[in-house]
């Protein structure tokens, strides 16, 4: 069963709990690229299982991820209370071929875009931090928020890809 945006919002939030977003933010590509690492490509580019996705599209996820986030907190910064549209992550991952994307440039892309928010944020005036967009199916996002989320999201697809680099680890050693 697919979950709600009110349940999806509370899953990414979840993770942050005692949790500075900005630091989590700071951390993910270093953590990415420990554990991508010692993989192999076909170790990246293989599926945990039917229907969810390889690291290689996390990885090309969190680049467009990273682009929409960038562009909802600059409309939010410049137009407070503007509209914020939803995506089909589904619909882009197959449209933009997230499985045939090089994990090592996407990697790359979503370090050069991370670090270019972290600097925006970085210098954003504190009152800006409560502007706000209105998500078509989550309602009312402040920046602050926004952050928190790309937060969690980070900490959620840091647990996956860590899940299925330690399998594909242990399915290297049992075959040696």
């Amino acid at each position: 069963m697919q979950e709600t945006p009110q349940q999806y919002t509370q899953r990414i939030t979840a993770y942050m709990q005692g949790k500075e977003p900005l630091q989590v933010q700071q951390e993910t590509v270093k953590k990415l690229a420990k554990l991508i690492k010692p993989l192999s490509k076909k170790q990246l580019s293989t599926r945990p299982e039917l229907g969810k996705w390889s690291i290689a599209e996390i990885l090309a996820h969190l680049v467009d991820a990273e682009i929409v986030g960038s562009w909802r907190m600059r409309l939010i910064i410049g137009s407070d209370g503007v509209p914020i549209q939803a995506f089909d992550q589904d619909v882009w991952a197959e449209t933009l071929d997230y499985a045939g994307q090089d994990p090592k440039v996407s990697l790359e892309t979503f370090r050069v875009l991370r670090e270019n928010n972290l600097r925006m944020l970085k210098a954003l005036p504190k009152n800006l931090w409560e502007n706000h967009g209105m998500h078509s199916e989550r309602g009312k996002e402040t920046v602050a928020h926004l952050v928190r989320m790309f937060a969690g999201h980070d900490l959620n697809h840091l647990e996956q890809v860590e899940k299925i680099a330690k399998a594909g680890g242990s399915k290297r050693k049992k075959a040696a």
